[in-house]
């Protein structure tokens, strides 16, 4: 294992260009997540070229937004301190079409890739099925790599019960808060265990609905993401069911908070086009539930002095419902993946295992990322960055026990997605009931699924 390292002030700007939030209906944070230049990206494998010294083999790595990402080369070069005789080569795919690149370069007959980046679940589900991944199962047999680390991604990335990727990344939602609200107000902070009728209590008990004083003890982006997914944290539903009766106490509860000025209204967001950064760093939002990406902007951010209203924030678990183990949470995820076309499949999978494994994490997590595997010492170098609050809650809330992708594979995904975000910007602007909303997207959604 190699030695851990501090995380050092200069790397908070470079961790808000490598935190970004994707799929299960939310959206790029823009504020910290830059793009990266597509116009030679897609020509750049023929460009790209290591120097490999006699005996060498060279590896390709298929990513995107290389030089604006900290932790490619920190990996690559502790991987190969390790392992002299092997080359890592990175290839720039593009940030905006990397999926559609990487899948055309996989089915055709010029791509000698040996490591691949898969961006998301959809992408993930696609490569699956046309056949250019290569299972890991015997991989991961065979060196009785332990797939518990990953709380229970892996068994969600499965099709046909195999894995054709492993996470090493992952970002995860949690609560944000703002601790002057609830010093003026006199209200304990949030804990890393509330259920859901302790929050939305809280929610209400910091409220303020005085005209040009308002404080709002609760916000939610306008994503679906933001309500529908309260509903899976119990494990025995998933947003790709087919039925979505168990939605129905989350909008009520949302709903309430609206119609009552504990959270502001959906339509207003929706017209304005707030960014649920611009509605925290106001200093009139209580508590607001989104992913770990935040982190970085928050901490730049104030930093500057541009946040100074909610400087005094601090972050806790996920609500949850009764019964429910604290710290279950909504995830996302970022995978490496072997190419049935690589020639060199055995030194792939050692890269893989590295990067994906607690070695990998710990290089993530010196440069600010949060890696798919979370232990004690990678909360903690996490916790180290100047700018993450010092209490030990926030630091705790970093460990996470059952994460839930946002959006399951399946080969309908994408359909999907469209219905659930029309049915929920329904139910949440008042163009239809909740008992109407879920109706609409029971039968959708099972019409697609019968298809």
């Amino acid at each position: 294992m190699m030695k851990k390292r501090l995380i050092s002030l200069s790397l908070v700007t470079a961790m808000a260009g490598s935190l970004a939030a994707c799929g299960g209906g939310a959206a790029t944070d823009t504020t910290a997540a830059p793009a990266g230049d597509t116009t030679a990206a897609a020509s750049s494998e023929a460009e790209s070229t290591v120097a490999a010294a006699e005996g060498q083999t060279v590896l390709k790595w298929a990513m995107w937004d290389k030089d604006l990402t900290v932790y490619y080369q920190p990996l690559i070069d502790a991987y190969e301190a390790a392992h002299p005789d092997v080359k890592i080569e990175m290839v720039d795919l593009g940030s905006s079409d990397y999926q559609t690149v990487l899948a055309t370069q996989l089915t055709g007959s010029g791509s000698d890739f040996d490591v691949v980046a898969v961006k998301d679940v959809p992408g993930y589900t696609t490569l699956v099925n046309k056949g250019v991944l290569e299972p890991l199962d015997d991989y991961i047999a065979k060196d009785g790599v332990d797939l518990t680390a990953y709380k229970g991604l892996t068994d969600q990335i499965k099709v046909d019960d195999k894995l054709y990727e492993l996470p090493f990344r992952s970002d995860f939602w949690v609560l944000f808060y703002n601790k002057d609200i609830f010093d003026a107000a006199g209200v304990d902070y949030p804990t890393n265990d509330m259920t859901f009728e302790q929050y939305d209590a809280l929610a209400r008990s910091v409220t303020n609905d005085t005209p040009g004083q308002e404080v709002y003890g609760a916000h939610y982006h306008t994503w679906r993401s933001a309500v529908q997914l309260f509903g899976i944290l119990d494990g025995k539903h998933s947003i790709i069911d087919g039925s979505y009766d168990f939605l129905k106490p989350y909008y009520e509860m949302v709903l309430a908070e609206q119609e009552d000025g504990v959270c502001q209204d959906y339509a207003t967001l929706k017209t304005s086009n707030l960014h649920y950064s611009g509605a925290f760093s106001q200093g009139n939002v209580a508590m607001m539930n989104m992913g770990t990406w935040f982190i970085a902007t928050l901490i730049e951010k104030v930093k500057s002095g541009e946040y100074a209203d909610c400087a005094n924030w601090g972050m806790v678990k996920y609500p949850h419902a009764e019964g429910v183990e604290p710290g279950s949470t909504l995830a996302t995820i970022t995978s490496l993946a072997i190419p049935t076309s690589a020639k060199n499949k055995d030194m792939s999978w050692d890269f893989v295992k590295f990067v994906c494994g607690e070695e990998g994490a710990d290089i993530l997590a010196s440069t600010g990322t949060i890696p798919a595997i979370m232990t004690d010492d990678i909360a903690n170098m996490v916790a180290s960055i100047e700018g993450f609050p010092a209490d030990d809650t926030s630091k705790d809330a970093l460990q996470t026990s059952n994460l839930y992708l946002e959006m399951p594979v399946h080969a309908k995904s994408s359909e999907m997605e469209t219905v659930l975000n029309e049915a929920h910007d329904n139910i949440m602007s008042g163009n239809s009931t909740i008992d109407e909303g879920i109706a609409d997207m029971n039968e959708k959604i099972s019409a697609i699924l019968a298809e």
